[in-house]
């Protein structure tokens, strides 16, 4: 048993035990490399920190980039040459956070100081160093003692999802730090985020099930799993999982995957375009990794679906061609009005994202798969940057990135 499988507190009763083996060691891609590569998360909860990053993970990384060894040392490079990862980031707290044409857009406000306070909350751990710490906790209070409101068109929805997730899993870094009003944050998420995001789960804004993509309820489902992790809410976190195997919307695992071609898998928006299909490697992956942390495994739902979906997205992105795609149809608008992708989307093709290390990091190193393309993803994309290193628009900031120094094993 690994080191963060040993620090997993008490077991959770109460869920359905998906951690299966079967399938662990399957043709092509899949296949494990060698004796011993199978492996699989203990069914406890309760750790903390527990989102993204355990406390294995953290003194994996201290150790690591104190001994200046790759991939590493490059991964923390990249996050201390980021200016949201400096201690004198000042926060500009707002009553609303408001997303989506029509009105006055101001979200990138509070997706920058999230990503300075993650950032910043990154180095202390791996530091010590308590001006990085001081500045967390800063962001986070200024942001909990001010926020009343988020709103907006349709694209709230993905404001109090995306942020939502990412809000949560900076404070869980910061959780018993001196000054952290923890019980406060806890509100702001409980009573702020948690009701957009469930609200879209049932009801999709009013349309078609289909009507929106995996990402909008990948996004919603993370934030609930990360506010159930961050304020010890069983009902939450379970709420995230059922969901993730049973939910009627296209971020449950059987409809974000429609259509599996042996070692690879076809993503829900495959035939939409590539950065909104990238996008989503770094939602699913994340909300495997925020329930894995906790002891429950969804990376080997579907006989690995999300492995083969992962090396299929990447090998797109890489510049191959000979994909299999099945033509994905489904309803839009409220009346479900027809429509079909039958190709490819080639928009935003290869363009850098910072969703791959995390997940080939789990699967090379728990399961010892092999992904070709992932791999080759991985090694073409360097060391991962983060909020700031990809533009200043949305997209940049729709993951908290950094999975070179954090998720390589």
């Amino acid at each position: 048993m690994s080191t963060e499988q040993q620090d997993r507190p008490r077991l959770r009763a109460n869920l359905n035990r998906r951690n299966l083996l079967r399938g662990a060691i399957v043709a092509g891609g899949l296949a494990a490399a060698g004796a011993g590569g199978v492996g699989i998360a203990q069914a406890r909860t309760g750790a903390h920190p527990g989102m993204l990053h355990t406390q294995a993970d953290l003194d994996r990384m201290r150790q690591k980039v104190y001994a200046g060894e790759e991939p590493w040392i490059s991964g923390w490079n990249k996050l201390i040459a980021n200016n949201h990862s400096w201690p004198d980031w000042q926060p500009n707290p707002q009553t609303g956070i408001y997303r989506g044409s029509g009105w006055p857009q101001n979200y990138h406000l509070f997706y920058n100081d999230i990503h300075a306070a993650y950032q910043n909350a990154l180095r202390w751990r791996i530091t010590g160093t308590t001006t990085h710490r001081d500045c967390a906790v800063r962001i986070l209070n200024a942001w909990s003692g001010t926020l009343q409101e988020i709103n907006g068109s349709a694209d709230r929805w993905l404001a109090a999802g995306i942020y939502g997730y990412q809000a949560a899993n900076a404070a869980e870094l910061v959780r018993d730090a001196p000054g952290f009003d923890r019980g406060r944050f806890q509100s702001m998420l409980r009573n702020l985020f948690y009701p957009m995001n469930e609200d879209f789960l049932v009801r999709h804004n009013g349309a078609c099930i289909t009507n929106y993509w995996a990402n909008w309820d990948l996004c919603s489902m993370a934030s609930i799993m990360a506010i159930g992790i961050f304020n010890d809410d069983d009902a939450l976190f379970d709420r995230a999982v059922d969901y993730f195997w049973n939910g009627a919307g296209n971020g449950s695992i059987k409809n974000a995957v429609p259509f599996i071609h042996g070692a690879l898998a076809q993503w829900q928006e495959s035939g939409r375009d590539q950065g909104h299909a990238m996008m989503g490697m770094g939602l699913m992956g994340s909300i495997m990794e925020m329930a894995w942390n906790q002891g429950v495994d969804l990376y080997s739902a579907r006989d690995h679906a999300f492995a083969r979906t992962a090396d299929y997205v990447a090998r797109y992105n890489l510049g191959h061609d000979d994909l299999p795609f099945t033509k994905y149809t489904w309803g839009s608008g409220v009346n479900c009005s027809y429509n079909e992708h039958t190709v490819m989307g080639a928009g935003g093709r290869g363009q850098p994202r910072p969703v791959w290390a995390r997940v080939y990091g789990h699967y090379l190193s728990r399961w010892g798969f092999t992904l070709p393309n992932l791999k080759r993803m991985v090694e073409q994309s360097g060391a991962e940057g983060g909020g700031g290193d990809y533009g200043t628009t949305s997209g940049g900031f729709d993951d908290l990135g950094f999975g070179t120094l954090t998720h390589s094993r």
